[in-house]
């Protein structure tokens, strides 16, 4: 006797139910440790808190991840951020490595990362542990001296293959990283001559690391900066 419409239907709705619980309870399998360029972000927004930006990389976030789908977990059953959970010489820190360079407001930052992210990966990083081990991964490897270190430093028009960018990275942490750029606003590229009004700006560095964020791995190639189109690090 086949499977009545009924019953297919209870089972799909089950199914759907075990994914939603999945992914709301914080099933991954790595974490991203995404570090942001400030200019970068002044740029494609209006407003910036900061008139001339940071010139060195920020956090963005801690992400736990699944290779399925990198954007995955989030938004997970969990306690919703405390300030009182980070101490007050860890704020001091998050203010320099983690700020929010677009409108100022660092804690609102902080806990839109931890609400989305951090309760994802709960069972293994306390909210303490979360954005004190945000602060010594950042701290421990320092992308823009790496960067400074190969000569590769901020440029009103100068641009880079990807392989340049990615190189003394991989030569630094002994692992492959992932770059991820954004398209240069059509403000900028109007009088630009072709070969610069073409590229891309540098946005984002991520590195990987394993499920308790304690060993830096490689990066899977995916969704990052487009192929073959000139970097440029504003």
């Amino acid at each position: 006797m086949g499977m009545s419409k009924s019953s297919l239907a209870f089972l799909v709705l089950v199914f759907a139910f075990f994914v939603c619980y999945v992914m709301s309870s914080g099933s991954y399998d790595y974490f991203q440790f995404v570090q942001q360029w400030p200019p970068t972000n002044c740029i494609l927004r209006t407003k910036c808190s900061k008139p001339r930006p940071l010139q060195n990389f920020t956090i963005h976030g801690l992400w736990p991840s699944n290779y399925s789908n990198p954007k995955m977990p989030s938004n997970c059953i969990g306690s919703r951020f405390n300030f009182t959970k980070v101490s007050p010489r860890l704020r001091s820190k998050l203010k320099i490595s983690w700020p929010d360079v677009e409108s100022g407001n660092d804690t609102k930052f902080w806990e839109g990362e931890w609400n989305k992210h951090g309760t994802c990966s709960e069972r293994t990083l306390n909210q303490m542990q979360y954005f004190q081990r945000s602060h010594e991964m950042w701290n421990f490897h320092n992308i823009t001296e790496i960067l400074r270190n190969a000569s590769i430093v901020p440029h009103a028009t100068h641009t880079w293959k990807y392989s340049d960018i990615v190189s003394p990275i991989q030569t630094a942490i002994k692992r492959t990283p992932l770059l991820r750029c954004k398209p240069r606003p059509k403000s900028q590229t109007k009088s630009q001559p072709k070969s610069q009004a073409m590229s891309q700006l540098l946005h984002e560095v991520v590195l990987c690391f394993d499920y308790d964020a304690l060993v830096i791995i490689d990066c899977n190639r995916t969704a990052g900066c487009w192929n073959n189109v000139d970097i440029l690090f504003p």
